[in-house]
């Protein structure tokens, strides 16, 4: 019924209107506003019924850094093709270039949003679509950063296709279920390319989350699947592909972990099944932290890492099994392709220096791979039953056609 009634109204210098904000106040149920090329100084644009917002050639909105530039409080609001810049800073509230509020059906799709505090904003807000936008900001610390964008309290949500870069957390979801995040590129962030606080049964899949202060932060939530995601070049002291904390019953299928100061750091996980992935040249594969049970390990590449596994506990109830590890130095006499010999992934010397951290300038030492051997022919202080019992003689191929 609204389409048969819905017009399209022109925003120029030369129409009839020559503000968004006006065109917004006058316009009716589903209509169209069609912003015509131009730069438009205007910000605290409020949007309370069911409109679209279309740009021309991606037209400029400059908030001339006075605040947030569009607000959304009603279903069924659709924003394309606009270029929004200088939003306003502040350290009382948290500006954004388009915030949606309680509203749900919204569409928010190949907009460009720079020099930004936070980029999208989606506050309580349900079943909406999140596609092919460009968000970059210029964030260096912390403090007086935003995120591109933000999730709080929504469910069904689809982000997908978007170039996050240059802003504190690059996607997060907090209270957010539900929620698919896919085929996003998300770099050089302050903090986090993703980060997951308290949100269940959420999806993300072939994303490249690539030198980000860290790749992903998955924390006090559950039922997560990871698939075919790839953590690239996340260096630095603090750094990790991959940060679990207090998570269960989740899937990590697929991904590839390369060149991370630690590909995954975990903590407090349980019921997780690590599968098919690739960690190669880390610093550390995996790092396990404690009071992590009833994991399982199967069919993954651990390719020149400096440790594959670290494990600061003695005890070890999770499963290893079919790894291939290129550290692996045993042999297969009856041929059938997994190694005749168990593999034990941990070394003494990676216990050492989670207990003293100085002594890493002692890797690849003569000394160090002198009790690496001894642990391995009788273990003291790494964990007894962490072992491969059929580790693979060859890199497994894992398909990510």
């Amino acid at each position: 019924m609204h389409s048969a009634f819905s017009k399209i109204i022109t925003v120029c210098d030369n129409c009839g209107y020559k503000s968004i904000n006006e065109a917004v106040l006058q316009a009716e149920d589903y209509d169209t506003i069609l912003v015509k090329k131009g730069t438009y100084k205007e910000f605290n644009i409020r949007i309370l019924k069911p409109l679209t917002l279309l740009g021309e050639n991606n037209s400029i909105i400059d908030g001339e850094d006075q605040g947030e530039i569009i607000t959304v409080y009603s279903n069924n609001v659709t924003i394309d093709g606009l270029t929004i810049i200088n939003v306003g800073t502040s350290y009382t509230t948290d500006y954004a270039a388009i915030r949606v509020v309680k509203s749900d059906h919204f569409v928010i799709q190949n907009v460009i949003l720079e020099k930004l505090f936070f980029g999208i904003y989606l506050e309580k807000s349900n079943d909406g679509r999140l596609s092919c936008n460009k968000i970059t900001g210029d964030a260096v610390e912390e403090f007086n950063s935003g995120n591109g964008i933000h999730l709080w309290h929504c469910k069904n949500i689809k982000v997908n296709q978007n170039i996050v870069q240059h802003v504190r957390d690059g996607i997060y979801l907090e209270f957010s279920d539900n929620i698919k995040i896919e085929n996003n590129l998300s770099i050089n962030n302050v903090r986090y390319g993703l980060h997951f606080m308290f949100s269940n049964h959420d999806m993300y899949q072939n994303n490249i989350f690539e030198n980000n202060g860290a790749g992903v932060a998955v924390m006090f939530s559950k039922d997560i699947k990871m698939y075919n995601n790839t953590f690239k070049k996340n260096w630095g002291t603090a750094s990790f592909g991959m940060l679990l904390k207090e998570i269960n019953d989740a899937e990590i299928l697929g991904n590839t972990f390369e060149e991370n100061t630690v590909g995954i750091n975990i903590e407090g996980t349980n019921r997780i099944v690590y599968c098919n992935n690739d960690f190669i040249r880390n610093g550390w594969a995996i790092k396990v932290r404690g009071a992590c049970y009833a994991n399982s390990f199967e069919q993954n590449n651990f390719l020149h890492n400096s440790f594959d596994i670290s494990y600061n506990s003695g005890m070890n109830n999770n499963v290893f099994i079919n790894n291939f590890w290129s550290n692996y130095a045993g042999y297969d006499l009856d041929k059938n392709g997994i190694g005749d010999v168990p593999y034990r992934p941990v070394k003494l010397f990676s216990y050492i220096v989670n207990r003293t951290p100085e002594t890493i300038i002692l890797l690849r030492s003569l000394f160090i791979d002198i009790i690496d051997i001894s642990e391995k022919v009788s273990p003291v202080f790494t964990p007894d039953y962490l072992v491969d019992e059929q580790p693979n003689m060859k890199k497994i191929n894992h398909d990510r056609s």
